[in-house]
């Protein structure tokens, strides 16, 4: 590979993000089961965060308003003002998650932005301001050339990403724990992918096995030092 430059994940590839969404999924059902069982409101919230996300995008924001909207349904109108302010509470809670890098993150992009000359970027969806803050509380800020944030990690997304940075596709490698989100459009488009996968996913970004002859799968972080020299 003839690489120029990596662009990584933020969210569950450098911290830990989806760990805290599901202990407020946990929560929420227990305050919606008066109305309904765990496993109804699950699926039920599914549904109306993929129905909301054309309009609302991804974020913390964007899912409380989902959680609102569905407790509201599933209740049947009859939630209380009292509940709804804490699942707001919980759906805010969301946007103070430490941000701690997982093992070996830190060291691994140290190496990586002192020992090459490769440019580094964090590219990630979400709400702006969301990911912003979390970067800064991890301190991981220093190791990046670029930080870009965008509504989704669409092929287009990518290809304006290699025009921002002025390289060919084939010169972008992207690093990720989502099949959907980080590989397969980086792949669409000519460049490489490392995957590494986080023990829990987002069920919206849940697909089948996947395998591509420019596709890495690593355990561990610090993996990358082997692959990008």
């Amino acid at each position: 590979m003839k690489l120029k430059a990596i662009a990584f994940d933020a969210d569950d590839t450098l911290w830990d993000c989806q760990s805290h969404f599901d202990r407020v999924e946990e929560r929420y059902a227990s305050i919606l089961s008066p109305y309904a069982a765990a496993e109804q409101v699950g699926n039920s919230l599914f549904k109306t965060e993929t129905g909301n996300m054309p309009l609302l995008g991804y974020g913390c924001k964007a899912f409380t308003i989902s959680l609102v909207e569905n407790a509201i349904a599933v209740s049947g109108g009859r939630i209380s003002a009292d509940m709804i302010a804490e699942i707001i509470k919980l759906g805010k809670s969301l946007l103070r998650i430490p941000a701690t890098p997982l093992p070996q993150v830190k060291e691994t992009l140290a190496h990586l932005r002192k020992h090459t000359s490769f440019r580094l970027v964090m590219f990630t969806k979400g709400e702006l301001l969301d990911q912003e803050n979390k970067l800064k509380r991890s301190g991981l800020s220093e190791h990046f050339h670029l930080v870009k944030v965008v509504s989704d990690k669409t092929r287009e997304a990518f290809l304006d990403l290699c025009r921002q940075l002025d390289i060919a596709p084939d010169e972008l490698l992207m690093v990720g724990n989502s099949l959907r989100s980080d590989v397969i459009p980086a792949l669409e488009i000519g460049a490489h992918a490392v995957h590494i996968p986080f023990h829990t996913t987002w069920q919206h970004e849940m697909i089948d096995d996947f395998t591509h002859s420019d596709l890495v799968t690593i355990r561990h972080f610090s993996e990358l030092l082997q692959i990008c020299r």
